[in-house]
């Protein structure tokens, strides 16, 4: 009989709800290996805005896929899906557990339920299905994808041009609609390989531990942190550079505003964040354990 696949455990929730500090806790206890699943804190550039394991915390137990990108480099759901396959395909070979930890819920959703593996559209589908659109109007370019795909007609919201467009354009490029893609994908953890935790703070007391991070945050450096970041002069398109509350450290570095008002709008945007992820993970992990 084959040995048990070694514990994988997912630990998800908003930002500042504790997931980090119970993920090393339970690997100082356990000796399992901590792999990332946010998409901001795979980013180099960033451990202080993105409240990234310290160096003191990754030297209590081994840490996956932190800082190991650039600000210049832009990762996806699609990348990061294949990282961490290539990650806990290694420890379940070396007979390591794993706890996955993170705010971003589409890569949980990658994980648990899959990622369709779309071939490429070409340019030349995609510009004439947006010249179409333009030129029919949106009921008429929804009614077209309705015919071939009803399910994304109905998904997808008013206004939405882009996944309008999208989803049309996988069909006449492959054949299959998009929601065929989707529902042949293959979720790379079956629900017997996982057990799963949602974190979910009162909210009054997540917004104040939000708060009060990002004062701690300023207290160990981050303007330096951020003033590097803001010198490269990257795209402001990269993902790096959306990150929650860069862009009103930035507006005070350039003397924009104060620090109190760039502190003040940090936090708001933080507590913003923090909703939308409180309410995905409502939606979308209704039958996870909460914690």
């Amino acid at each position: 009989m084959p040995p048990a696949a070694p514990p994988i455990r997912l630990i998800a929730g908003p930002t500042a709800s504790g997931k980090s500090a119970l993920a090393l806790r339970l690997a100082r206890e356990t000796g399992a290996v901590i792999v990332n699943a946010d998409s901001m804190q795979v980013y180099a550039d960033l451990r202080l805005l993105t409240a990234r394991p310290s160096p003191e915390e990754e030297a209590q137990a081994e840490h996956r896929l932190y800082g190991v990108a650039d600000a210049a480099e832009a990762w996806s759901v699609g990348r990061w899906l294949r990282a961490a396959m290539a990650v806990l395909e290694e420890l379940r070979r070396e007979g390591r557990p794993a706890i996955v930890v993170g705010g971003t819920g589409l890569y949980f959703r990658a994980l648990t339920q899959g990622l369709a593996d779309i071939p490429a559209v070409p340019d030349a589908v995609r510009a004439a299905l947006t010249d179409r659109f333009d030129a029919d109007g949106e009921p008429a370019f929804r009614a077209a994808l309705a015919a071939v795909d009803p399910q994304a007609a109905a998904r997808i919201a008013p206004g939405d041009r882009q996944r309008l467009v999208r989803a049309l354009s996988v069909h006449a490029a492959t054949g299959a609609s998009l929601s065929e893609w989707r529902a042949a994908t293959t979720p790379v953890l079956a629900p017997d390989d996982y057990e799963a935790l949602v974190l979910e703070p009162d909210r009054v007391e997540l917004y104040r531990r939000c708060d009060a991070r990002l004062q701690v945050m300023l207290d160990a450096g981050l303007l330096d942190e951020v003033e590097a970041l803001a010198g490269r002069g990257l795209a402001p398109s990269l993902p790096a550079m959306k990150a929650t509350g860069l862009r009103e450290f930035v507006a005070h570095l350039q003397r924009r505003t104060t620090l109190e008002e760039a502190l003040a709008a940090a936090r708001r945007e933080t507590r913003r964040y923090a909703k939308r992820q409180l309410t995905w993970f409502r939606n979308q992990t209704p039958g996870w354990p909460r914690g």
